[in-house]
């Protein structure tokens, strides 16, 4: 085994690399395609990673989130139009999702009323904006809920042929 990094401000990669308890050696016996040095350029951020290695690392490393934060971190459109999630538990991403369900339950007329004639007037603008950070609020509980399935499968706790029967 390697020696242990002591590195202060390790990069999300090294973190989940390490979480692994995998040296960059081993990790690149594993990702077969990426070299220790490679990684390590990564790691130490002399050099941004591509798509194909962020993918591969977050299925190695069984760590799906490295594809949202590298989305919206590094990814020029990524920054632009993904927003990042944070691992939660999956009580808290129920409860957020309910509370924004029912929040928008109570906009819905409102709604309605802005949307009616395809136009939205500037005394409707403000509640209008209102009610589409509701809809972000429950796109990105949808989002966090998909990444938490994501974990739970790479960590063995759910099959992933059951997801395959939820998809259909």
């Amino acid at each position: 085994m390697g020696k242990r990094s002591t590195k202060e401000n390790k990069n999300i990669y090294q973190l989940r690399r390490e979480e692994m308890e995998w040296t960059r050696e081993r990790a690149s016996e594993q990702l077969a395609f990426m070299s220790a040095d490679r990684i390590e350029k990564i790691e130490s951020e002399k050099s941004l990673p591509h798509p194909d290695e962020i993918l591969a690392m977050s299925k190695c490393y069984k760590s799906p989130d490295l594809c949202n934060y590298y989305c919206s971190h590094e990814c020029p459109i990524g920054q632009e139009y993904v927003p990042e999630l944070k691992m939660k538990d999956l009580s808290q991403i129920v409860l957020e999702m309910l509370a924004s369900l029912n929040n928008l339950e109570k906009e819905k007329e409102r709604l309605i009323e802005i949307t009616a004639d395809g136009e939205i007037t500037e005394d409707e603008y403000h509640d209008f904006t209102k009610i589409q950070g509701q809809l972000n609020r429950i796109s990105q509980s949808v989002d966090s809920l998909q990444l938490w399935l994501q974990k739970t499968i790479a960590d063995g706790k759910i099959a992933a042929d059951l997801k395959a029967g939820v998809e259909e």
